[in-house]
């Protein structure tokens, strides 16, 4: 089972660091952050995420009153899980019943003892019994970070990516995006879905591509659908399990 997280977090080290370690987490999907109770509102209601990592000070609304609402406007609120700089306010997170809370900074046992919280609870709220399994994957939407932003890219629409002068980039039907990302961060993101390592150096979406043909000494290309009809090398030591891969 796949579990969509928002953060809603105004500290950008907070921010930067509960993104780090959810994304080790194999099970995770992460929908956009908020920045302020407002921000977060708005999202909420746009993704419905399972679960909410709420600041409890944040400007405006805090987080505390956002999960209130939340509360009040669906039958089926998500999990909370509060963070604060001070012990003292952890009171407040209790009262509206959250599955935990997380002091700043960010102690990564207590952080896992939260996920395992998160797990059991998802998995009592749906009725199953069985341990939530963590390797399953849907697809889903993906955050990749540019150095500038964050940007929200839908699995389907990559087409390949290929490491480049230290960064990574990400190749859709109409743009190139950087990240300081390796290859293999990207496959693991993208483990269960459509993707293979034609070569060392090249991951590629198996349902863009056109055609399949014999280059020498044993290696293939791929060519895919994309406008510019890009040619892939595929190295003779992928080339079994790519075909395996369309004969299953």
């Amino acid at each position: 089972m796949m579990i969509n997280v928002m953060i809603a977090e105004d500290e950008l080290m907070a921010l930067e660091e509960l993104i780090y370690m959810l994304e080790k987490e194999k099970d995770i999907i992460l929908c956009p952050s908020a920045k302020t109770g407002e921000e977060l509102l708005e999202l909420y209601f746009e993704y419905k995420p399972d679960v909410l990592f709420l600041d409890i000070e944040m400007p405006g609304i805090t987080g505390v009153e956002a999960a209130k609402q939340i509360m009040k406007s669906t039958s089926d609120a998500p999990l909370f899980v509060f963070t604060t700089a001070y012990d003292a306010y952890a009171i407040d997170a209790f009262e509206i019943e959250a599955t935990d809370y997380l002091l700043k900074p960010f102690d990564h046992i207590r952080f896992h003892q939260a996920m395992e919280r998160i797990r059991k609870r998802l998995s009592d709220k749906k009725g199953d019994n069985s341990p939530v399994k963590t390797d399953s994957v849907t697809s889903s939407k993906l955050l990749i970070d540019d150095g500038e932003k964050m940007i929200v890219l839908s699995p389907d629409s990559i087409y390949y990516a290929v490491p480049s002068q230290r960064m990574l980039e990400i190749h859709t039907e109409n743009d190139v995006i950087e990240s300081k990302m390796t290859l293999q961060e990207l496959e693991k993101k993208l483990e269960g879905l459509s993707f293979f390592r034609t070569h060392r150096s090249y991951l590629v979406n198996l349902n863009h591509i056109l055609e399949i043909t014999p280059w020498f000494n044993g290696a293939y290309n791929i060519t895919l659908k994309n406008k510019e009809r890009t040619t892939i090398p595929v190295s003779r030591s992928a080339r079994k399990a790519l075909f395996e891969k369309f004969s299953n």
